[in-house]
């Protein structure tokens, strides 16, 4: 039994140092192979650099001249070019071009983080899209959203998106700043240049360019 364990073990390895090699002659850069599996169905760009513990699965893309690593689990996603993945789990989603993530970020299906987004650590993103160039800073949750175009998130933001018996979505527009610890309950919407105060619990539309200040 430990035989056929060992064998298979070493079957396994020379099969991910045979995928690395494939990827090593097409212009991927690797540090190490230590902890990295990358499945056969995968394709990654020239000039990407992968670092130790990357597991790279199913139908999976990666454009070119990223940076994935460490420990980044990327599954079913596709991932434009000049990406930066720290510490990243990704799930049947959508990074776009020039997007930093991490460390510690999970991205759950149908995310879709657009171009030049930045997202810091300790956040997850459940069925949304981050518009381009937005920033999500840390400790934060966005579920069931749709967020514009240079919005800022301060620290400890959460969209409320489940009630319970359902679940709603939150809009967020373009150039919006969610002050930090904002607790905004769906359904609702934020206005363009909206800004919400520190602490606000948001239950009701923001209309554009006000400023929202909703404490019990």
């Amino acid at each position: 039994m430990l035989l056929d364990l060992k064998d298979k073990v070493i079957e396994n390895e020379k099969k991910y140092l045979e995928i690395i090699a494939k990827h090593e002659a097409n212009g991927v850069e690797f540090l190490t192979s230590h902890g990295v599996v990358i499945d056969e169905s995968v394709t990654i760009g020239k000039g990407t650099q992968i670092l130790p513990g990357t597991i790279l699965r199913g139908n999976t893309t990666i454009g070119e001249n990223c940076v994935l690593g460490n420990n980044c689990i990327i599954e079913n996603t596709t991932v434009g070019n000049n990406v930066n993945l720290n510490n990243v789990q990704a799930y049947e989603s959508v990074i776009e071009d020039d997007a930093k993530i991490g460390p510690y970020v999970q991205l759950r299906p149908n995310s879709h983080i657009k171009r030049g987004v930045k997202i810091g650590d300790f956040v997850e993103i459940k069925n949304s899209t981050i518009g381009e160039y937005t920033a999500v800073a840390h400790l934060t949750y966005i579920g069931d959203s749709d967020v514009g175009a240079n919005v800022n998130f301060g620290c400890g933001v959460v969209t409320v998106n489940y009630n319970g018996d359902k679940k709603f979505r939150t809009v967020i527009e373009d150039n919006a700043f969610i002050g930090c610890n904002t607790n905004l309950i769906a359904p609702v919407r934020v206005g363009k240049g909206a800004y919400t105060a520190a602490g606000s619990t948001i239950t009701r539309d923001i209309p554009d360019n006000a400023l929202a200040i909703e404490r019990g």
